[in-house]
């Protein structure tokens, strides 16, 4: 039976048909490669670090840190099915078979206490609704070791006019409007994260990316 947690979960493009065109759409019109790359570099993974790849869709930033750090333990996390295949898919092509693929929600992760050296989360934000997004920030505060660190590359307040132009429409909607307006940073700090901060910031064809990074204090 599904409860209350999982059926408010939106499958990647709101629609479980268009799943297929979610990596081209990323690489082409979203130029993924570089804003990930980007959190790649920002969450420097480190041999022996346990790390989770929150709402890891079809997998690409979780193997692209693979990649980057074989001796870390990767672990990617996402509520749909039918990505979680194509991640496992993907991952068996590229050689990667020591990534895990768990399935669960951001809202209610399954794991323990201090289970993790770092967490990353790429363009799944925009998808929860503001009590939502609290109570993610709850969990993965819960999850991360002290000192852990969350890197979040998703969208973000426009720093320049076209991308005001863009996000004054986007902002209309609830589950995109916290991003847009800023909020992010405020949310985490409300969370008990420390050392908040916007890292960075890129254009895309859906409005602007910001790049955080939080602490869980020590």
């Amino acid at each position: 039976m599904m409860t209350e947690k999982q059926s408010n979960y939106i499958p990647a493009l709101n629609q479980n048909w268009l799943t297929p065109l979610f990596d081209p759409l990323l690489r082409y019109i979203m130029h993924e490669e570089i804003f990930k790359q980007r959190l790649v570099d920002q969450a420097n993974p480190l041999p022996n670090e346990r790390i989770l790849d929150l709402g890891c869709g079809t997998g690409t930033l979780t193997i692209m840190i693979q990649r980057r750090q074989p001796a870390a333990e990767i672990i990617g996390l996402d509520g749909d099915d039918q990505v979680l295949e194509i991640a496992r898919q993907k991952a068996m092509q590229a050689g990667l078979t020591a990534i895990r693929w768990d399935k669960g929600l951001a809202n209610d992760l399954p794991y323990q206490v201090d289970s993790f050296d770092k967490v990353v989360s790429s363009l799944m934000l925009h998808h929860l609704t503001l009590p939502d997004k609290r109570r993610a920030f709850q969990e993965v505060f819960r999850v991360l070791k002290p000192g852990g660190s969350f890197h979040i590359a998703d969208f973000g307040p426009p720093h320049d006019g076209l991308m005001r132009f863009v996000s004054s429409y986007m902002s209309r909607f609830e589950r995109t409007a916290d991003n847009f307006r800023g909020q992010i940073p405020l949310l985490l700090t409300e969370e008990g994260f420390s050392q908040v901060e916007e890292t960075g910031h890129l254009r895309s064809a859906f409005g602007p990316l910001s790049l955080y990074r939080a602490v869980r204090p020590i």
